[in-house]
C-alpha cells in the first residue's frame, strides 16, 4: 500500500508543491546576484529553499561573495518578489488532487514559510484554498524554529486535531521533508526535477508529480 491511500490527515506545503512559486524566488534572487555576476545554481537552491528566510539569505551571499548584509538581499528580494507572485499558477493537478481528498472528506491544512501576508497576496487568485480546513503560515506564534525543525507541521496537526503520525505531507524541499520526518509524520516528496529526485531518498515515498499522486491514492499502488 502506498504512503497516502488511505490518509487520515494531509498536510502541504505551498511553493513549489500547491502554487509554482519557487522558480519566482529563483528568479527573484538571480536578478539580485546576477548583478555581481553571480548564479544561484539548482546546488544551492536545493540547499537553502524552504528553511528561514534570513538563514538561506546568509548562505546565499557567504556562498557566491555577494557583498550584502541578509537583511538588504531580503528587503530588496520582497518587491521583487511580490510582484512576481500576484499571478502565480497552481502547480499541475494540485487543486484536482485537493478536490478529490476534500471529496473523500479527508481533513486538510497548508503549513507554509511564508507569512500570513505574503500567503494572502500568493493565493488572492486561488479560491480553492477555501478547501483547506487550516492554514498555517511562517509567521504564527508557535512557530518558533523554522524548517527543518518541526514546528509548523506539529502547529498545523494540533489545529487538525491529528496525532502526528496520522498525518501525511507533501513537501518539495529537504528541509520540509526533513521538518516533517522530525514531526513524526509520513512524508512525500513532490521534487523539481532540476534538484535531483535522488536527494531525497529520506522521504517514504518520491514522486514525479500530482497524476502520479492521485494514481497512488485512487488505486493504492506503490
Amino acid at each position: 500500500m502506498s504512503a497516502f491511500a488511505r490518509p487520515q490527515h494531509v498536510l502541504f506545503d505551498m511553493d513549489g508543491v500547491l502554487l509554482d512559486t519557487e522558480r519566482l524566488y529563483t528568479q527573484a534572487t538571480q536578478s539580485i546576484v546576477g548583478r555581481y555576476g553571480k548564479i544561484f545554481g539548482p546546488d544551492l537552491k536545493r540547499e537553502t529553499m524552504g528553511r528561514d528566510a534570513r538563514v538561506s539569505a546568509r548562505v546565499i551571499l557567504e556562498r557566491l561573495d555577494v557583498p550584502l548584509t541578509a537583511d538588504e538581499f531580503l528587503a530588496e528580494r520582497g518587491p521583487i518578489l511580490e510582484a512576481l507572485v500576484v499571478q502565480c499558477r497552481a502547480m499541475a493537478g494540485a487543486e484536482a488532487f485537493v478536490r478529490v481528498l476534500q471529496g473523500l472528506g479527508v481533513p486538510m491544512a497548508v503549513a507554509t514559510s511564508s507569512d500570513r501576508a505574503l500567503f494572502q497576496l500568493k493565493t488572492r487568485s486561488h479560491a480553492w484554498f477555501d478547501l483547506f480546513d487550516v492554514v498555517v503560515c511562517g509567521d504564527d506564534p508557535r512557530v518558533i524554529a523554522k524548517k527543518p525543525a518541526p514546528d509548523i507541521f506539529l502547529a498545523a496537526a494540533q489545529d487538525l486535531r491529528a496525532d502526528p503520525a496520522d498525518c501525511v505531507v507533501f513537501e518539495d524541499s529537504l528541509a520540509g521533508v526533513e521538518a516533517a520526518l522530525a514531526a513524526g509524520m509520513r512524508v512525500i516528496a513532490l521534487p523539481d526535477p532540476v534538484l535531483g529526485r535522488e536527494h531525497f531518498r529520506a522521504a517514504h515515498t518520491v514522486l514525479d508529480g500530482w497524476h502520479e499522486a492521485k494514481a497512488h491514492l485512487v488505486t493504492g499502488r506503490r
